[in-house]
């Protein structure tokens, strides 16, 4: 299966691109020369990771019978100096919170996501270092660091 996109050129710096249907568009600061329309290529990789991850984990637990808790994911990214400027240091932190939530099936979900089911998460450790967190209710319970 291939995927396929539609990205044009708006203004200036600032593009609109169709992903499955849904438009969105991008462009950078003013202060790299942009106009601010939308959010920066780059960020959108962590958000493709936090998302991919994210869907795993939510639908290993629904198998697994674990439901009742809130669940976000935070992302932070180190960016090298040097051109072109990539990402050498992601860190995912993911946040549970609930009561009586199981800790080994978390984890479990978790570690399947990132090391099975998440081709974006299979993309980037080829190119950068990603470190993983997990947090109950506040509590740093595991890490992939």
């Amino acid at each position: 299966m291939a995927h396929h996109i539609t990205t044009n050129w708006i203004k200036n710096l600032a593009f609109e691109t169709e992903v499955d249907g849904f438009k969105s568009n991008l462009d950078v600061s003013p202060e790299a020369g942009g106009d601010n329309l939308g959010p920066r290529p780059k960020t959108l990789l962590l958000a493709a990771l936090s998302g991919c991850s994210g869907m795993d984990v939510v639908s290993i637990l629904k198998k697994m019978r674990v439901d009742g808790y809130k669940y976000i994911i935070e992302m932070d990214a180190d960016v090298t100096d040097e051109h072109p400027k990539t990402y050498h240091t992601i860190r995912m932190k993911m946040y549970f919170e609930g009561d009586n939530l199981p800790q080994d099936k978390i984890i479990s979900a978790t570690e399947m996501s990132i090391n099975k089911y998440c081709g974006v998460y299979a993309m980037l450790a080829k190119s950068a270092k990603i470190e993983t967190y997990i947090f109950i209710n506040q509590m740093e319970v595991w890490k992939n660091a």
